[in-house]
């Protein structure tokens, strides 16, 4: 299915998870959602998934259920029943490495030391697809990594990455319409 693209946010279900830093690619598809009225609320493949179109192109939005690290379970299941090329897989998630509010697309790449992108490249078997990663900063001083990612964004970070989920909820469109290497010319600031 050529021209279907698949658009997932990685994040933690549940509302003890809302607002925290490892929860930005959920964020971003809430916002995808409301933009352009798709409602993310099928239940399948393990995931909360919405289709509807964005630029023209026929998209669907997807929420794994299965919690952070075992996100590729859910995004195998997707890819294998809908056919799409790897190409037309966006992921979206948060990034250490990047300073709050920076924004960084690739067309492929390692996980780093995410684990939910490292599922994601272990199920699916493939770094070949673009994604968009919403810089959250590094864990201050003497914090262990999984209770920052965890944490909760104060008002003033949030402000700061409620920019940054705009510019990558507009970067997965740009994707869409233009391709990866547009998006990346256009916000790879």
């Amino acid at each position: 299915m050529e021209d279907i693209f698949i658009i997932v946010g990685l994040g933690n279900p549940g509302p003890r998870y809302d607002n925290t830093r490892h929860n930005v690619g959920f964020d971003t598809i809430d916002l995808l959602s409301a933009k352009h009225g798709i409602k993310v609320s099928k239940l399948k493949h393990k995931a909360l998934i919405g289709d509807g179109m964005i630029e023209g192109k026929k998209v669907i939005l997807v929420k794994p259920q299965t919690f952070m690290n075992l996100s590729g379970e859910s995004v195998r299941d997707i890819l294998e029943w809908y056919k799409v090329p790897l190409k037309n897989l966006i992921i979206i998630y948060d990034d250490i490495d990047l300073a709050p509010g920076k924004i960084r697309i690739r067309p492929k790449g390692s996980a780093g030391t995410h684990n939910g992108m490292r599922s994601v490249i272990y199920q699916i078997q493939s770094d070949e697809f673009p994604r968009v990663r919403i810089g959250i900063g590094k864990a201050p001083e003497g914090w262990d990594l999984a209770d920052y990612v965890l944490s909760k964004f104060n008002p003033d970070e949030r402000e700061v990455i409620s920019e940054s989920i705009c510019n990558a909820a507009d970067a997965v469109a740009t994707i869409i319409k233009s391709g990866t290497e547009t998006a990346m010319n256009r916000f790879n600031g």
